[in-house]
């Protein structure tokens, strides 16, 4: 047999095999040197989608939309001298850190002057160095109020609450040199609210109370806590399985090769990561602890088969060869359903996932070949185990468990089919009410200072989170049009209509901000002039016709494209939720879309060439749109993992009816664990997703573990199908249950996360885990003792029917 002369192989070529997993560990472990984080925002819809198509257009044409970070503070001494010009000096010293574009606050304000000497505009600090009197202090205050453009952008309705807007340079803001960035501005901020005391209406867990926000600080947190847990995670599944497996075998030599074997197979899959173009992201960052969790199992498989086989009087080498052959084709089987478990990610087109998937999968295969490769040769070598190191296959505890476990299937089918019956139907209950929703930072506790500091921002400047509309006037020059301006007017009214929004940002808003300096400051000229007076205005500001050398361009540069085709209107948003984040896109869009295309006079649609292009995009509609894709792909990822495993089983069965019927004991576990997070209101989401497919996966490693050792059963000893399942259940029972134990502490681990999402998926899949070694040991035996009772049934009936005629 295949199995028996890979054995043979194994065994007779010790020194060149282990010389090679050497050589290659070195080179994998080279490569995993060179491993990095990555510092964009987790792609998560395909380069394919529109949605992700029009957001890359808009960055090309403006620049990534999440590269502003805010700072906040709560204070009744902002106008007060000294305050305010240490709020100021705040301000130039970020201004003045390298890589950092630019800094707006009430103290780093600008204002348009008419000059109709040069019959132009100039564009002055309102603040070109600290204030030497309160006079003037107060003075300033009166000219920021008088100018709209600025309302609610800088200080909230209160007049408490300031904000101060850190643009960093494009070239950084997916770099490395973000962190440096973000830490160095965090330094500036801290000692700043250490000087001065400062009270805040919500606590942020900040010494400082200086309340930091924005996508760049946010995802610098992130990446941060993704590489510290990276570690934590690494140190914590070495710990709990060998502690485990210590407390199993009473074996520092067990516990050893088994920590040596997966150490080898963490470097391979840090290697893959790197050979394939890839960087550490918050799931390809759970690869190394999950190998380590998913990997021991292979060793205990083996050294249980080892043990067993010399307590029947085996010799070490007979022991070795027959548990090299007889395990290593079971866990082959094993590790190729858990394989597809994650596998079946790579098939959602979602690069976030695709990278996961792929990892894993190679990771998971990796292990298993290393570990048949290296835990028969190291015990080769070592002395053979005494009756006392193996006594642990009679442990009275295990062995009493396996006993009810065998009496149950045999004695009381009717009562479990009705128990899991009446646990399913609760479950599907409590899986109806599971709500598909996702918000950007609600993987974090309540108390952490990243959300404590958003939620305070939120609350009185509306959010940071970019929400931007991409107009495309499909010829240039259009965008300039009293026509086009119009329009875009009218948008924005739309949107003032929804509490969510921030004031916006855009071409109209400067036009308004110029034309109130144009008619000599009163602010309620703070509005879009007629088409004839705007044509007055485009002789003080010539981008207004487009020319694209014009003094003063900065003010519109943000707004315009170079051929002045195209345009945004900048929003920002809370973090409401993906279900929010929808019904806002469904709903704005078609008004969008009725403005600028919809003939208002007729109400008949424009022709074709007079149409425009209007799409909502930014950070928070990718975030949306990619939440609800990976909903999509749950279903599709879960059903596929099933139909790969069913056919898995088919193969080893060869009985098609039977295996339909022995992957349900895995199926079940998924379905309870459903109702759980119904139950206990846990949001499917992009960490939640990930849930059922893998404990898919790995639960049906149990299903194929049962299924080999029953088959062998019946074809080595041809004993009766009653005898099979208790000797597979006997034997094969006490490696199930130490590597269930093992998974579920295993997987417990990532309870320590600070990430909600990673803790749900600890705990989740542990349960699961925990759930399908009790179905593959009680409910999967008590389904083909049943079916064969059935069958014997039917044959007894034809053979009945066969005499009598």
């Amino acid at each position: 047999m295949i199995w028996q002369s890979i054995s043979s192989f194994i065994l007779k070529n010790r020194i060149a095999l282990i010389i090679a997993v050497l050589l290659g560990t070195t080179f994998m472990g080279y490569q995993a040197s060179k491993v990095k984080l990555s510092y964009e925002l987790a792609k998560i819809l395909p380069v394919t989608d529109p949605d992700f198509q029009r957001y890359e257009a808009f960055k090309s044409r403006f620049g990534q939309d999440g590269s502003v970070m805010v700072l906040a503070i709560e204070t009744d001494s902002m106008y007060q001298l000294g305050f305010f010009n240490d709020w100021y000096a705040l301000g130039q010293k970020i201004k003045h850190i390298e890589g950092i574009k630019d800094v707006v606050s009430n103290a780093n304000l600008y204002n348009v002057i008419r000059d109709d000497s040069a019959r132009t505009f100039r564009i002055k600090p309102l603040v070109p160095k600290p204030l030497t009197d309160q006079i003037g202090l107060d003075s300033l205050r009166s000219r920021i109020a008088s100018l709209p453009f600025y309302r609610g952008l800088v200080t909230d309705s209160s007049g408490r609450a300031h904000l101060m807007a850190i643009t960093f340079d494009q070239k950084v803001v997916n770099t490395k040199n973000r962190i440096s960035l973000v830490r160095q501005v965090e330094a500036v901020a801290d000692s700043f609210g250490r000087r001065h005391v400062l009270t805040s209406s919500v606590s942020s867990g900040s010494e400082s109370t200086v309340h930091m926000s924005g996508m760049p600080y946010i995802r610098t947190e992130f990446t941060a806590k993704v590489s510290k847990e990276m570690f934590l995670f690494l140190g914590l599944a070495f710990l709990v399985t060998a502690l485990i497996l210590f407390y199993f075998f009473r074996s520092f030599t067990v516990v050893l090769a088994a920590l040596a074997v997966v150490g080898i197979a963490v470097i391979w899959a840090t290697g893959y990561i790197v050979l394939l173009g890839y960087d550490i992201t918050l799931l390809t960052g759970l690869i190394p602890p999950l190998i380590i969790v998913i990997g021991v199992p292979n060793a205990v498989f083996l050294l249980n088969r080892y043990h067993e086989e010399l307590n029947r009087k085996r010799s070490k080498e007979d022991a070795l060869m027959i548990a090299t052959s007889k395990v290593g084709e079971t866990t082959f089987f094993a590790n190729v359903t858990t394989s597809i478990g994650f596998f079946v990610f790579y098939f959602t087109g979602s690069p976030l996932l695709v990278q996961f998937g792929l990892v894993a999968a190679l990771g998971i295969m990796t292990t298993y070949v290393v570990s048949l490769i290296l835990i028969p040769i190291i015990f080769s070598y070592l002395a053979k185990p005494d009756a006392k190191q193996r006594g642990h296959l009679e442990r009275k505890q295990v062995s009493g468990f396996l006993t009810w476990v065998d009496v149950l299937v045999h004695t009381r089918r009717t009562a479990i089919y009705a128990f899991i019956g009446i646990v399913t139907a609760i479950s599907i209950v409590g899986a109806l009410q599971i709500n598909p929703i996702g918000y950007v930072v609600d993987d974090l506790p309540k108390n952490d200072p990243i959300y404590t500091d958003l939620k305070f921002i939120e609350s009185k400047f509306k959010g940071v989170m970019p929400f931007e509309v991409s107009i495309d006037a499909r010829r240039p020059g259009r965008v300039l049009t009293p026509q086009t301006l119009t329009k875009i007017k009218l948008l924005e009214r739309e949107f003032s209509k929804y509490n969510e929004f921030t004031r916006p940002l855009s071409l109209v808003e400067a036009v308004k901000f110029f034309y109130q300096s144009y008619r000599g400051g009163d602010p309620k000229y703070y509005a879009l002039p007629g088409a004839l007076e705007l044509s007055q205005l485009a002789n003080y500001a010539p981008q207004l016709k487009g020319a694209k050398n014009a003094g003063g361009g900065l003010a519109f540069k943000a707004y315009l494209d170079s051929t002045f085709r195209y345009t945004r209107i900048s929003f920002q948003m809370p973090d409401v939720g993906t279900v929010r984040t929808t019904q806002l896109l469904n709903e704005l869009q078609p008004k969008a879309d009725s403005i600028f295309n919809i003939d208002r006079a007729t109400g008949k649609r424009v022709a074709a060439d007079e149409q425009y292009e209007v799409n909502i995009t930014g950070n928070s509609v990718v975030f949306t749109r990619g939440n609800d894709y990976l909903l999509t792909n749950l279903a599709e990822s879960t059903v596929l993992a099933i139909l790969l495993v069913s056919v898995i089983l088919i193969i080893l069965l060869r009985d098609i009816r039977l295996s339909l019927i022995a992957i349900l004991p895995s199926v079940v576990p998924l379905i309870v664990t459903a109702g759980i997070m119904g139950f206990c209101d846990i949001h499917l989401k992009p960490s939640t997703i990930l849930i059922f497919s893998i404990a898919f996966g790995i639960s049906s490693d149990g299903t194929i573990y049962f299924i080999t050792k029953y088959r062998d059963e019946l074809r080595n000893k041809l004993t009766g199908l009653n005898l099979a399942v208790s000797e597979t259940i006997r034997y094969t029972g006490i490696s199930m249950f130490y590597t269930a134990m093992i998974l579920f502490a295993g997987f417990a681990i990532f309870a320590a996360s600070t990430f909600q999402g990673t803790v749900a998926l600890g705990i989740l899949v542990s349960i699961t885990l925990l759930m399908g070694m009790a179905s593959n040991l009680i409910l999967l035996p008590a389904f083909l003792l049943t079916v064969d009772k059935q069958r014997n049934r039917k044959r007894l009936k034809k053979a009945a029917q066969n005499a009598q005629n």
